[in-house]
């Protein structure tokens, strides 16, 4: 398979309720997502709330963004899950509706040791389909992918690449020097150090805020692949406007979700439900959605 590159935007899952899908939000927001040119899409990730829906709505979310995509860009297919028979099942719709890959971290709620993750990830890297990307987020699995259980996990032939979501330089730095003639991809999550990962050898980034603004992250990708820091700096001054004016309001971890939730419905594109235990935005921070998209210009 050839190494998928660019902005590759973890989707966000429009829901009508917690047992519904926004059907028509769902194919409006792929459109506006594929319309950006964007490298690819990620979808049942941490931003597409995954772990709070239950496996039909996953399985059924699968079904319309890849009928919806139908092969214009790869499609890549979230499959953590604390049971690995659940993650297999799931891996096999994505490869019946025809994705690209699939993207696992680590089984959470009890933290395994680093072998036992590389046994996990051999174990379900040998029952996959598709190509198995790995997903390094310490912040909700409480563990670590430490440099050398990465490199054990490369030599597996369907081991294809890795997602970091830790936000620590270093360790990517690292990879990016032990996989520098490698076939193994690696992406960057947090999008404040795309520009930064790209321009030092990453394959592109898995960026949130590219749900709303898919062309400005794209932009950024290619400014940083062709070494152009006068552009990026300019597109990274956005980028960080939407991070801090969107990212920032309220003080707990599902403050990102929520803002870019409420952000995208104040667009039209769906209607902003977020999934138990998460509640949206309303009232003062709706207000301060709204004012931060006018600042951005993305409402007028």
């Amino acid at each position: 398979m050839e190494r998928i590159k660019g902005i590759i935007p973890p989707m966000v899952t429009p829901l009508k309720d917690e047992k519904e899908l926004d059907m028509e939000g769902g194919v409006r927001l792929t459109e506006h997502i594929v319309s950006g040119g964007v490298g690819g899409l990620f979808i049942l990730g941490t931003t597409g709330e995954a772990q709070s829906l239950s496996h039909s709505l996953r399985s059924e979310f699968v079904g319309l963004v890849c009928k919806q995509v139908a092969g214009r860009v790869p499609v890549l297919v979230g499959i953590s899950d604390t049971s690995i028979e659940e993650s297999v099942a799931l891996a096999d719709k994505a490869w019946e509706c025809g994705a690209a890959g699939v993207v696992a971290a680590a089984p959470y709620y009890l933290a395994p040791s680093q072998q036992e993750m590389i046994e996990y990830f051999t174990e379900l890297a040998d029952r996959v389909k598709l190509p198995l990307y790995l997903y390094n987020m310490p912040s909700c699995v409480k563990v670590f992918l430490e440099v050398g259980t990465v490199v054990k996990l490369a030599g597996h032939p369907n081991i294809a690449g890795l997602k970091d979501s830790s936000a620590n330089m270093t360790y990517f730095q690292k990879l990016l020097y032990l996989f520098r003639d490698k076939d193994f991809a690696l992406y960057m999550g947090p999008e404040e150090m795309t520009a930064a990962a790209v321009m030092a050898g990453a394959d592109g980034g898995i960026n949130g805020g590219a749900n709303l603004c898919p062309e400005l992250y794209t932009e950024m990708y290619e400014a940083a692949r062709a070494h152009d820091t006068e552009k990026v700096n300019e597109l990274q001054q956005k980028i960080m406007q939407i991070s801090t004016e969107l990212y920032g309001i309220g003080k707990y971890g599902s403050s990102y979700l929520k803002g870019l939730k409420c952000a995208l419905a104040e667009t039209g594109l769906f209607s902003g439900h977020i999934a138990w235990p998460y509640r949206e935005f309303v009232g003062p921070e709706k207000v301060r959605v709204r004012q931060a998209l006018l600042k951005l210009g993305i409402l007028k």
